[in-house]
């Protein structure tokens, strides 16, 4: 040990952090063979608090319903309210609660995944907890990253938390429909993204105002068809 600098102490938590990480990985792979022998594919979607995830799911479910089968699984760290909301679309949902939790993990997917029973086909939407840190670290057995970043946050998201954005495979733009009342400039947005991930397509959108959504629908139809 070095004395007073507390180096062992550091050791222990990156090899304790390691083994959590190699854990979750270790279910994440049995995840995504689970789905895969059901011909079924998983999307996680993440972003901060109130960025609009539940509000786009409910448009998205009753949008694709004829072309892509939908199951969703929901992370908050309490109440049932967006698996309510979920189900009321007619879509299969399970809600998991991680009571001070601030993220999904592999394991815990993986039993609600088996709760859930999705239909042969589906795409199982991941609503995960709202945070832009915790939940880009951990894979879930998902085969797509999905991030959303709503106007009201300000453009400078992707350059304050550059590991959430660096590691998505599409950005929605969400809420634009707000943008006459805001002081946010787009395309300083897309800079900042662009700087960490050079290639996630960012796609505007507006659940409320409907704009942009057919962009998203196509990209989740394409999704589902190649994944």
């Amino acid at each position: 040990m070095c004395g007073t600098c507390g180096c062992e102490a550091e050791t222990r938590t990156l090899r304790l952090e390691m083994d959590v990480l190699a854990r979750n990985e270790e279910s994440a792979d049995d995840n995504r063979a689970w789905l895969a022998a059901r011909r079924a594919s998983a999307v996680n979607l993440m972003s901060s608090p109130g960025a609009g995830k539940t509000t786009l799911l409910e448009h998205t479910i009753q949008a694709v319903a004829g072309t892509v089968p939908c199951a969703v699984i929901e992370g908050d760290q309490e109440t049932p309210l967006d698996a309510e909301r979920i189900r009321a679309t007619g879509a299969r949902a399970v809600q998991v609660n991680t009571g001070t939790g601030c993220h999904l993990e592999a394991a815990t997917v993986g039993r609600a995944l088996r709760e859930l029973d999705p239909p042969p086909g589906a795409v199982v939407l991941i609503e995960n907890v709202g945070n832009l840190v915790c939940p880009g670290l951990f894979d879930l057995g998902e085969s797509a990253r999905v991030v959303l970043a709503s106007v009201t946050e300000g453009e400078d998201k992707p350059s304050k938390y550059p590991h959430m954005y660096r590691v998505a495979d599409l950005v929605l733009l969400t809420k634009v429909d707000l943008l006459p009342y805001l002081a946010f400039d787009g395309d300083l947005f897309i800079e900042a993204v662009r700087l960490v991930n050079p290639s996630a397509p960012v796609l505007p959108v507006s659940a409320t105002a409907g704009t942009g959504l057919a962009d998203w629908y196509g990209w989740l139809r394409a999704f589902a068809t190649i994944a």
